[in-house]
């Protein structure tokens, strides 16, 4: 018992450490993983043989994740990628398959060992590409969609592949191991049926988790939350895909196209959140342990011998495969920053091609040898892939902005001038703009939302296609004679910037500015905002007035309250910024702010206490608290 302890510490230590270091170099989590695998395992020794054995219960991460994002979908948004799902990913499988055939065959291998390589390499790696795209907020782009169906299309391949190999067995080659091929277990249904059956089995253990997930796990899920232990619903959520799991792979299909298809089927469940939540926790630490057993699964003795085939047949690897997908990626119109995302987010093998690899060597279809060097260039692939996104953040990105920069210079010439100039004129910023024009006040709005630009031309408004934050356009617009500046734009850090330009150069502009919240609220008035309004903070307070009359208290003393909460924060906003500086990056409160939030706290509760007097009738109109039926039905009384 002593020893997993030992085991557990140093993996979660391996993790703890090099994963925000990793972050905080801007490499990603997945490479602070990968390396943290290299030193506890070939590096230091740390670990050794019990690491295969932990890959294969780490790639239950790899079920979580695609029964998340499954979730994420619908029967109907997944009938929509149908295009993309059967033509993109089966060019993919069937090109990138051939082309590795074609590799295997010029270095001499038999041909049933070139089509289980083929195999092996056209798959991609599902848990660091779909891991990568969520950490940088790219799934839902073209790219991001693109990938994913790809992947999703894999993942069913991976079937007929595992009925494929068996037939493709060489006669003399020894087999090695008498294990599993890291999917499968020893127990099947299927494994002495005759085809038809086989194919029925199969058949019947879909339907069951189609038709168990829409029809029988809402009573489930309501039995369990009637308990009201969350921890029950904790262990029904990882019954549920450790089950689906389990049957998946004993009728020989995909555990992770299994789960895949259980949250596909929840995806309208009330439940649904509640699952995310509780799974969520299980995915991440699973995921990050099968990419740390990935790094330190890297044999270095065959390295070391045979480091120029190793790198030479990786590199190989991913530029063939990075080939293709552009080539994909130009015939299904996948364009510029898109088509980059989805090249070198593919262009790795996967974790797949060690089951694969294991699968082939069982059924003496690749030799052992030979199995060693291709498992580390499906490591190393592998361990390349953070940095190929890496590259497409440093090196594709500022390209294309700087093409779509060029195209701005272009767009629109600006020329006439106001003396309120309106940056941003998304749902915020309209607003603004319909008040200034009722009222006759001249304004110029610039966005680079070409719909919102016609959407104001067409009510008469002023507006251009232009990024606000170059000070050039802003130049044009007038910035140096305008009295008023409304920032508004849709992104943090350029408005940031933008404020802090135009207090630099033109202090005499007044500048309102938008905040997404209380954080980036402080950025703005440090940056030299006169008046800073945040989206949510007005909504909150006129919905916090109707809840507080709905429990019977008078309009007008509703309305008395939300503007002393109002001006109980402006007269500590000082404190509260200063104190906002000392919170870390990451972690929610400070101690200090956490203090001075809650002496706020009580002094707005001595604010609300304060008596008021009652209007009387001939100043407002009368006015009757809701019926007592109406309120909630655990509503203190509040007297007037």
């Amino acid at each position: 018992m002593t020893e997993y302890f030992i085991q557990a510490f140093i993996y979660l230590l391996a993790a703890v450490v090099a994963v925000p270091l990793a972050k905080r170099l801007g490499l990603g989590s997945v490479l602070g993983y990968l390396v943290a695998g290299v030193v506890i395992g070939p590096v230091t020794g740390l670990v050794g043989q019990e690491t295969a054995t932990i890959q294969h219960f780490a790639e239950f991460g790899v079920v979580m994740m695609l029964f998340l994002v499954g979730m994420e979908l619908d029967p109907k948004s997944l009938w929509a990628m149908r295009v993309r799902l059967l033509g993109l990913g089966g060019l993919q499988v069937v090109l990138t398959s051939l082309a590795g055939m074609a590799i295997a065959w010029w270095l001499a291998l038999p041909w049933q060992t070139t089509v289980a390589v083929g195999l092996i390499f056209s798959l991609s790696s599902t848990a660091i590409v779909l891991q990568t795209l969520n950490e940088k907020g790219l799934s839902k782009t073209q790219g991001g969609r693109s990938a994913f169906s790809v992947l999703l299309f894999q993942d069913i391949a991976v079937i007929p592949m595992l009925a494929v190999i068996p037939l493709l067995t060489i006669a003399g080659l020894a087999a090695v191991g008498g294990g599993d091929a890291g999917h499968h277990g020893s127990f099947s249904l299927v494994a002495d049926l005759p085809g038809w059956a086989h194919g029925l089995v199969v058949i019947g253990a879909v339907a069951s988790v189609i038709v168990g997930g829409h029809y029988l796990s809402r009573p489930l899920f309501r039995y369990v939350v009637q308990s009201g232990m969350r921890e029950v619903f904790t262990a029904m959520a990882l019954m549920l895909v450790i089950g689906i799991a389990a049957l998946m792979s004993l009728v020989n299909l995909s555990p992770a196209l299994g789960a895949f298809l259980a949250g596909v089927v929840l995806a309208n469940s009330e439940f649904r959140h509640e699952l995310e939540a509780n799974i969520e926790p299980f995915k991440g630490l699973l995921l990050g342990l099968f990419f740390i057993t990935v790094g330190a699964g890297i044999n270095f003795e065959v390295l070391s011998a045979q480091w120029g085939t190793v790198l030479a047949l990786g590199l190989l690897v991913i530029a063939v495969k990075a080939g293709i997908l552009l080539l994909l990626a130009l015939l299904f119109r996948i364009r510029g920053r898109d088509g980059w995302l989805f090249t070198l987010g593919l262009a790795q093998a996967g974790e797949f091609g060690f089951v694969l690899l294991t699968y082939s060597m069982q059924n003496r279809v690749i030799p052992t040898d030979i199995a060693q060097v291709l498992a580390l260039v499906v490591a190393l692939s592998m361990f390349l892939t953070p940095l190929l996104f890496i590259a497409y953040d440093r090196l594709i990105l500022p390209r294309y902005r700087d093409a779509q920069n060029q195209e701005q210079r272009a767009a629109d010439t600006i020329e006439e001038q106001a003396p309120v100039i309106v940056a941003g004129v998304g749902r915020f910023g309209q607003i603004v703009c319909r008040l200034l024009r009722a009222n006759n006040i001249p304004i110029v709005a610039l966005d680079l939302a070409l719909d919102q630009i016609e959407n104001l031309r067409r009510i008469n408004i002023k507006s251009y296609f232009g990024d606000a934050s170059r000070m050039d356009l802003l130049e044009t617009a007038g910035i140096a004679n305008a009295r008023l500046l409304v920032v508004a734009i849709d992104n943090r850090e350029r408005a940031v910037a933008l404020v802090h330009q135009v207090k630099q150069h033109f202090p005499g502009v007044w500048v309102l500015a938008r905040a997404f919240d209380r954080g980036h609220g402080y950025d703005l008035r440090a940056a030299g905002a006169d008046d800073v309004i945040s989206e949510t903070y007005h909504s909150a307070l006129e919905l916090g007035g109707q809840a507080l009359t709905a429990f019977g208290v008078h309009p007008l003393r509703a309305r008395q309250m939300t503007w002393a909460f109002v001006n109980n924060e402006k007269a500590h906003e000082a404190e509260l910024a200063d104190a906002w500086q000392d919170i870390e990056s990451g972690i929610s409160f400070s101690p200090r702010y956490g203090e001075l939030f809650m002496k706020l706290e009580e002094a707005l509760s001595d604010v609300m206490k304060q008596e008021w007097e009652a209007p009387s009738q001939a100043e407002v109109p009368l006015w009757a608290p809701p019926e007592r039926a109406q309120r909630p039905a655990t509503a203190p009384r509040v007297d007037e």
